[in-house]
């Protein structure tokens, strides 16, 4: 198994490096960085914008191949992914950016596996219960609204609350006030930060899981191995969990393992509604900015985040579903 693991670790690899060269050089060909320069105030001279694009290993005088070079040298030897027009370097604001990402994701990206795949289940035992319509109702209701929609409808609701109490009860922008001080002051401030853009992932994220993990189930439920369970004398929920769930679980665990390196990955639409400065607005922002370097990282980054969720869903296989055995 691993030798076919690091086999496809390395065809990723491959993949990930193509992806990235490639948008590398669609960056530096529709890219014109030095017109935005060109608009700051006070007006710089053709002739300064030039040599600040230089100093940053975005030299619009030479070509293409020569920039790409000279960049992936910078990443090879030394790990380091260029500089911004603005000369922050990609490095120290990817490692800053990444975390915050992170914090909006992690709890709701468990609490949507969680949850929907509970559900999932629930609603599949009792199809057709009011439980079942009421959970499937919702899930699809959710399909159709768009997230930003589904974002600032959660927004308004802690603001209804906020004016209600008239108190500040929750936070429904931003990751922290810097003017508290003190430990547990502060654990407050970020609970009452974290909870509304966390809710709102939540509530509206686990329909994907909770439709999947129904349907397939519903499918294993009705197969000749299930009904055999029930002969031998097993009762449904004991065929059910024991033989059912099991098989029922295998597509929902190569979803999941795409999901869990999703959580570094950041979510704009969350990030722009709740004002969190993660991966997500930073990647919309560089485009908007013409930033090649920054394009490019993400452009990178998110083939080796889709890289580590394919080998993940592979291993995945393995553990859940005893009929898989890689042999090369």
């Amino acid at each position: 198994m691993f030798k076919y693991l690091a086999k496809r670790a390395v065809t990723y690899l491959v993949m990930a490096y193509l992806a990235t060269t490639a948008a590398y050089f669609l960056a530096c060909s529709y890219f014109r960085p030095g017109n935005l320069m060109l608009d700051r105030t006070p007006r710089p001279t053709p002739e300064q914008v030039q040599h600040s694009l230089a100093t940053l290993g975005l030299d619009p005088t030479k070509s293409v191949p020569e920039r790409y070079w000279e960049w992936l040298k910078g990443v090879v030897l030394h790990w380091d992914w260029g500089r911004s027009p603005d000369a922050t370097f990609v490095n120290v604001e990817f490692s800053h950016r990444v975390w915050i990402s992170f914090a909006l994701q992690i709890v709701s990206i468990i609490l949507t596996l969680v949850i929907g795949i509970a559900l999932g289940v629930i609603s599949a035992t009792h199809q057709y219960s009011v439980a079942d319509r009421v959970i499937t109702g919702w899930s699809y209701l959710t399909y159709i609204l768009p997230a930003p929609v589904a974002y600032l409808l959660v927004q308004l609701g802690a603001i209804a609350i906020n004016q209600a109490s008239g108190s500040q009860v929750f936070f429904v922008t931003g990751t922290y006030d810097p003017t508290v001080v003190g430990f547990w002051p502060r654990a407050l401030d970020l609970i009452k930060h974290y909870i509304v853009p966390t809710v709102a992932m939540t509530i509206f994220g686990w329909a994907g899981y909770q439709v999947g993990q129904r349907q397939y189930l519903l499918d294993n439920i009705a197969t000749d191995f299930v009904r055999t369970a029930r002969a031998t004398g097993l009762t449904r929920s004991q065929a059910i969990r024991r033989h059912a769930l099991r098989v029922s679980f295998i597509p929902v665990a190569q979803s999941i393992a795409f999901t869990i390196p999703a959580v570094f990955t950041g979510s704009f639409f969350a990030e722009s509604i709740f004002n969190w400065q993660g991966l997500g607005m930073w990647s919309i922002a560089a485009i908007a900015k013409q930033d090649v370097n920054v394009a490019v990282a993400m452009v990178a980054y998110g083939a080796i985040v889709f890289a580590v969720g394919a080998l993940l869903a592979d291993f995945s296989i393995t553990l859940v579903d005893p009929r898989v055995r890689f042999t090369s």
